[in-house]
């Protein structure tokens, strides 16, 4: 059996997942997978747009699906390699000792955010939905303007225990690796999202085969206890170039 390389990229929502799925897949076929990690959306530097942009290459991309359309429209995935790998959904979390807020009603959430000098939120999908739809929408964009913060390049865990803030929204998934923290996921029906996670095969891939084999590895029954383990709900959407 030859080896050969497959270059990935993921955003963090699936990343714990790929970590522990990556080896998984090299021991089951030989090949090597060569991991990089990049947020979805947004300018940093090692963004998956930015980065994109920059031309390098990917044979396997897995990000937000929102993203990942854009990126199939500009002709920078491969049109019909798009498979919907695992549904995430947002959280918030306070450093472990702190007093942990309610935040299961719209009004709770909203007093909690209002009276909260320092709040952090993703640059990813969930935070960009908070900022751009929730702020607006419970009339607290004004507000949250001064006192909130997106988070480029790192995770939101990790600032709160550095005490840059003192409450912090992310993908559950994204908390969940962070120690010190305390994870609240009940939050209201009316807020919460579920955020799709979705692969693709770049455009200018080489290896569009091995590509596929891959994630038919990740999208397959085999990957759903440690997609699940990771803090994700499986999919198992059917593989598009199988129909």
């Amino acid at each position: 059996m030859s080896n050969q390389t497959i270059s990935v990229i993921t955003s963090g929502a699936f990343a714990a997942a790929l970590k522990l799925l990556g080896p998984m897949y090299e021991k089951k076929s030989g090949n090597t997978v060569n991991l990089s990690f990049g947020s979805s959306m947004g300018t940093a530097a090692d963004s998956i747009p930015t980065r994109l942009a920059k031309g390098e290459v990917f044979d396997v991309l897995v990000l937000a699906g929102p993203a990942l359309d854009q990126f199939i429209q500009q002709g920078v995935i491969a049109s019909g390699s798009k498979v919907d790998l695992a549904g995430s959904r947002m959280a918030a979390a306070v450093r472990t000792g702190d007093p942990v807020p309610n935040l299961s009603t719209v009004e709770s959430f909203k007093h909690a955010l209002l009276n909260s000098q320092r709040v952090a939120y993703s640059a990813s999908a969930s935070g960009t939905y908070l900022s751009e739809e929730v702020f607006p929408k419970l009339g607290i964009a004004d507000q949250m303007a001064i006192s909130a913060k997106k988070i480029f390049g790192e995770r939101v865990g990790t600032i709160l225990m550095r005490n840059e803030t003192d409450l912090g929204f992310q993908q559950y998934s994204e908390l969940l690796p962070i120690a010190g923290i305390d994870i609240i996921r009940d939050l209201p029906s009316e807020i919460q999202k579920t955020f799709f996670f979705t692969a693709g095969i770049g455009a200018a891939s080489q290896e569009r085969a091995l590509a596929q084999e891959l994630i038919a590895f990740l999208a397959s029954e085999a990957a759903v206890p440690t997609i699940q383990e990771t803090g994700l709900d499986a999919v198992l959407a059917p593989l598009p170039w199988c129909k």
